[in-house]
């Protein structure tokens, strides 16, 4: 056995008698029964969910790994994405001529509304389907399917393995984005995305059509804790000079427009999508990722919204928290003088 191998079992070993896994399973019970909310139907395929599903998975920076529930159950990354993609924008052409393009402003606004800055014309921020779009654009690559190509090896160095792309989703994405195109082509106008529209189209509506799982989010959230690289695989996948302005986004503009609410009650940088998704993480220290499909008002998974609240709770997560937490996050993981739950 392999050194490398020997620490992935000890850790492992460590994660299954931590009283932290405890704590999850007790949360996921808690939550389990909670139905409130509505499963997307907009994108027809996404209706096909099933609001049952409900999966929990925290990664350490350390590496370690706590799963609970449907973890395993794979749906698309939807609105997740962006947040990603925006890093890999940064690395391929440096922060000055992103932000020419994008800005990093919080908007009231629906994550779909037909919206431009009225001095500068650029979109709000990437965390909103016009932003993304732009910042989609960005992608380098000659051909509609390099541009592809590099967008999933980038995910890969987040999750450690191959992830796809649901065609039938991204059909249906394809079919029903008329809001998007009009979107797109306000941008085109103005000089903010550049004259291959529907090359980068596609190349959106495939990146919300990534499969992803509650562990998959939980380690890119985690990578991003971890300063840009992989905590199990060690592969650096976002330049460390990138990930302040990836967290930051996330921050202030990754709720779509609960966002400030969510600085204040939960307060870690965090992004939803409509899949049923969130991934949020702790700077140094984990990354968590949620799945629920049912969906708050506001297009948040209302399950992990909870989970998300209690986590930050109970162990002090919030970014500007500087009272006592409950639980000592340390003594949990470890199980070294955790008190009972």
């Amino acid at each position: 056995m392999s050194k490398g191998d020997f620490s992935a079992l000890a850790s492992s070993i460590q994660a299954v008698a931590s009283p932290f896994r405890q704590y999850l399973n007790d949360l996921h019970e808690r939550y389990q029964g909670a139905l409130d909310g509505a499963v997307a139907d907009y994108i027809p395929e996404l209706a096909l969910a099933d609001p049952n599903w409900f999966g929990i998975c925290v990664v350490t920076k350390g590496g370690q790994v706590f799963e609970v529930g449907d973890c395993d159950q794979l749906f698309t990354i939807q609105s997740i994405s962006k947040a990603f993609v925006y890093g890999l924008a940064l690395e391929d052409h440096g922060r000055d001529y992103v932000n020419s393009k994008v800005s990093v402003e919080p908007t009231g606004e629906a994550f779909n509304a037909i919206v431009l800055d009225e001095v500068t014309n650029r979109p709000y921020n990437p965390m909103v389907n016009a932003g993304a779009i732009a910042t989609a654009d960005l992608i380098k690559g000659d051909s509609a399917t390099e541009r592809l190509k590099r967008m999933l090896a980038m995910f890969k160095r987040y999750t450690g393995r191959e992830l796809d792309v649901n065609v039938p989703v991204f059909l249906s994405e394809k079919g029903t984005g008329f809001r998007n195109r009009a979107i797109a082509y306000l941008m085109l106008n103005f000089g903010m995305v550049t004259d291959r529209v529907d090359e980068t189209l596609d190349l959106y509506f495939q990146q919300c059509s990534i499969m992803v799982n509650a562990k998959d989010l939980a380690m890119m959230a985690a990578t991003l804790a971890n300063g840009g690289v992989n905590p199990v695989t060690g592969e650096r996948a976002l330049d460390e000079h990138y990930v302040q302005d990836v967290v930051s986004v996330m921050l202030t503009c990754g709720m779509y427009d609960y966002s400030g609410e969510w600085v204040y009650r939960v307060g870690l940088p965090a992004k939803s999508g409509v899949g049923g998704g969130i991934t949020a993480l702790a700077p140094g220290k984990l990354g968590i990722g949620t799945f629920s499909p049912p969906l708050d008002a506001k297009g948040n998974s209302y399950r992990g919204i909870k989970v998300c609240e209690n986590l930050s709770r109970d162990f002090g997560l919030h970014l500007f928290n500087v009272a006592k937490a409950s639980h000592d996050l340390d003594d949990w993981l470890t199980g070294s003088g955790a008190d009972s739950w």
